[in-house]
């Protein structure tokens, strides 16, 4: 249903973009005095119907998130926390592969500072975000809070004083604040996930044993039925706060969001990625992660003295044996809680002690239940090794997203694709017995269940090799790198099937969307342009634009539009949101706008306004060599034969 309404979406949907500035939101500053050195700064934006404005924390690889620079706080005010925002909405983007998290109709910001300089009277602002509809907009705007007279208001970018000790209070896609909606179903999905990740730390040579053992111990030594209950309770009681304890010291040794803070940090990701490594090594076999056995100890001498702190330190005996099994699940499930932030730690550690200490529980109400259980035996050591190749797998996420943030290249999705092949054909064998591990007993032959599981690990491994040719692998989305940062645009073995395959690319000129020839530079584009006497398409696009990414793929690829684009025009693509720097002699500030005029998609931002009075993306436009429209501008247009038609009109013109 869902692809339906897109595809209907994308036949009906139509919007013109009129040549000139379009400001779908109107912006409202205000400053509160909460003390005598603390303020709240907000800014309230009502957004015109139909637009979105993206939030602080959309993921990366979407729309460009809000983002907030403080200018001139150093030695003058701190800011307390990060910058909160209103309630979002969150939906999934097919051309970009993530959810978006937007703001409709309303959105609010605050961030609260405390003066540290008295002689420090205003506060000056910088806020960038992107609004969309059919088109996107990036703008920013300036704001100035007067400390004296709790007076706000928008000012121009020329305004900025002291630029130089400007500082970025750049929240993160992961830095959700708790209040929101969107926040609450990640903790739900947290506990969901810990709840599971208990219920497999059970299923492990470490835990599984123990239950009869600990369920018996309590039948037995109790004078009653209701007693053993009752010390079963309080013993698994006692196993959920240890873990809760330890998912709250977390939180509170490293704050609310700074464990988000790392997780999105590019050295931490590959830190995890050790860790992982570490922790899927142990559950393989090639050693063990075990706590000192003088702590076990001294646990067990508190555990004899019996009554309630008796079974509370049974309760410990059982975290400390058990961690070389349960350590690795708890220290992964602590990473996955860090990019949530919050209390995420301790919803974690609540959902996985609950899952844990349940057995225990209903087995001491109802020790009947005991003989159902299955003997413990090789097929524990089966678990172990199947969650080993799952946080191997896992720990090759985190360093993608580090190569992803610091856009490197080293580790594109084939590369991710091909390990998780590796990994998951590997256990596939693994479960069909055709390899044996270090703790693993021998075997003749394998059980239903273990085949099972093989088969269902096969068809996923199989699932993933067409993703090595281009196949979208809608399953695992948000796992490996998206398809635009891929080695090669045609998958492994692919090759172009386009008419420019062949072709000598011109000075500064790349293969664009379809192969079509482009230029990212206006001047070398129009220069090309002269030289072989053609039109020029000229299209303002963005690298998060969504509609850009649509137009490209389901207009630009139809073939009467491609024989167009590759034959009677000359491309030029300028992004306005890339975020390379210019050279400093080349930055300036604009005469339209007062902005100061910094990397290469600011600059050809102020030259769309500057020259053609618009600010919306896409935008295109048909030029002659001499730089003049040949007919009127137009923006999305999901209609392919109106596009063809516009196209076709400008070209006529240049004819003529």
């Amino acid at each position: 249903m869902k692809k339906i309404l897109y595809l209907l979406l994308l036949v009906f949907a139509f919007a013109k973009v009129q040549a000139q500035i379009i400001n779908p939101v109107k912006w409202e500053a205000s400053i509160e005095k909460k003390s005598d050195s603390e303020y709240l700064l907000s800014f309230k934006g009502a957004i015109e119907s139909g637009w979105h404005v993206y939030s602080q924390f959309t993921p990366e690889d979407g729309p460009l998130p809000a983002e907030f620079i403080f200018h001139d706080n150093k030695n003058n005010y701190d800011l307390v926390g990060k910058t909160t925002e209103s309630e979002t909405q969150r939906e999934f983007n097919e051309i970009f592969g993530v959810d978006e998290i937007f703001f409709s109709d309303k959105v609010v910001f605050t961030q609260l500072i405390k003066q540290i300089n008295p002689e420090k009277k205003t506060i000056q602002v910088e806020l960038s975000y992107q609004v969309c509809k059919e088109n996107c907009i990036s703008e920013t705007k300036y704001f100035e809070f007067n400390l004296k007279t709790l007076a706000a208001k928008e000012i121009q970018a020329s305004d900025i004083v002291n630029e130089k000790t400007t500082k970025k209070d750049v929240a993160s896609a992961a830095e959700k604040q708790p209040e929101s909606k969107e926040s609450d179903s990640s903790l739900y999905m947290i506990f969901f996930i810990a709840f599971l990740s208990g219920f497999a730390a059970l299923l492990t040579p470490c835990v599984f044993p123990m239950i009869p053992m600990t369920v018996s111990f309590f039948t037995k030594q109790s004078k009653t039925k209701a007693k053993g209950i009752k010390n079963a309770i309080i013993y698994g009681v006692s196993i959920i706060l240890i873990y809760v304890f330890l998912g709250t010291v977390i939180t509170l040794i490293f704050g609310a969001d700074a464990l988000n803070a790392l997780s999105t940090n590019v050295w931490f990701n590959v830190l995890f990625f050790v860790l992982l490594v570490v922790f899927a090594l142990s559950f393989l076999g090639a050693f063990e992660i075990m706590l000192p056995n003088s702590w076990a100890n001294k646990v067990d001498r508190q555990a004899d003295k019996g009554g309630i702190l008796g079974i509370v330190f049974m309760a410990l005996a059982l975290a400390i044996v058990s961690f070389s099994c349960t350590g690795p699940i708890i220290g992964t499930l602590l990473v996955e809680a860090a990019s949530k932030g919050g209390i995420a730690p301790i919803v974690g550690m609540l959902g996985f002690s609950s899952a844990l200490a349940l057995p225990f529980m209903l087995f001491a109400m109802f020790p009947g239940w005991l003989n159902t259980l299955p003997k413990s035996g090789g097929w524990l050591n089966t678990v172990k090794v199947c969650l080993g190749f799952l946080e191997l797998a896992l720990a090759f996420k985190f360093l993608s997203n580090a190569d992803l943030v610091l856009q490197l290249h080293w580790f594109e999705r084939e590369i991710f694709l091909a390990i998780w092949i590796a990994i998951f054909g590997t256990l596939a064998f693994y479960l069909f017995g055709k390899i044996t591990l270090p703790h693993d007993s021998p075997s003749t032959s394998i059980s239903v269940g273990r085949l099972s599981m093989g088969l269902v690990v096969l068809v996923f491994t199989i699932y993933l090799i067409p993703g090595l040719w281009g196949a979208p692998l809608k399953l695992i989305s948000g796992f490996p790198p998206p398809m635009t940062y891929s080695e090669s645009p045609y998958g492994v073995g692919g090759s172009s099937k386009g008419s420019t395959s062949a072709i000598t690319l011109p000075d500064g000129a790349h293969k664009g969307p379809h192969d079509i020839i482009a230029f990212t530079d206006y001047e070398k584009g129009l220069t090309y342009a002269k030289s072989v006497n053609k039109p020029i398409l000229l299209d303002f696009t963005g690298f998060a634009c969504v509609n850009c990414r649509k137009m490209e793929d389901y207009v630009w690829s139809d073939p009467r539009i491609l024989s167009i684009l590759n034959n009677e025009v000359v491309l030029i693509s300028l992004y306005v949101d890339d975020k390379r720097e210019l050279p400093i002699e080349e930055q300036y500030t604009s005469k339209e706008t007062g902005k100061k005029i910094k990397s290469i998609g600011n600059k050809w931002s102020d030259f769309q306004i500057t020259r053609y009075k618009a600010n919306a993306q896409p935008y295109y436009i048909i030029l002659d060599t001499n730089e003049q429209s040949l007919n009127k501008p137009t923006g999305y247009t999901p209609n392919i034969a109106e596009y063809e038609q516009w196209l076709n009109s400008g070209i006529q013109s240049f004819k003529n």
